[in-house]
């Protein structure tokens, strides 16, 4: 089991910038996807932003242009830049790692709330 450890999120204002950092306990640029999904109340869990195998990218329609996912070597980790914050923004965001012939790991989810 992947040892995750999320970091970041709480509560940001409208038209700021969201910063999350999700550090792995497996080597980050080693595995089939590294990525961020999140779910607001009362809808499902969806795809922000993700990393593939051979650095291939994948970003939620709602998020394009304002979203940055990259994995930093000296923390291990995969981190979630989110600009331009808007209400709708608001929700659990999770870091998921799936390693290469293994099941995907979760982690335990950052509250995110952006204030207008």
């Amino acid at each position: 089991q992947v040892q995750l450890v999320e970091s970041g999120g709480g509560l940001v204002q409208a038209g700021g910038t969201l910063r999350l950092s999700c550090a792995a306990s497996v080597n980050i640029f080693t595995v089939a996807e590294a990525g961020w999904y999140r779910q607001a109340p009362g809808k499902e869990r969806e795809l922000v932003a993700r990393i593939r195998t051979g650095s291939r990218t994948n970003y939620a329609d709602s998020v394009m242009g304002r979203v940055n996912i990259v994995r930093e070597s000296n923390k291990n980790s995969v981190d979630l830049r989110l600009d331009n914050l808007k209400p709708e923004d608001t929700a659990t965001y999770y870091c998921k790692i799936v390693p290469r012939d293994q099941d995907a790991s979760w982690g335990q989810g950052i509250q995110v709330t952006v204030s207008s």
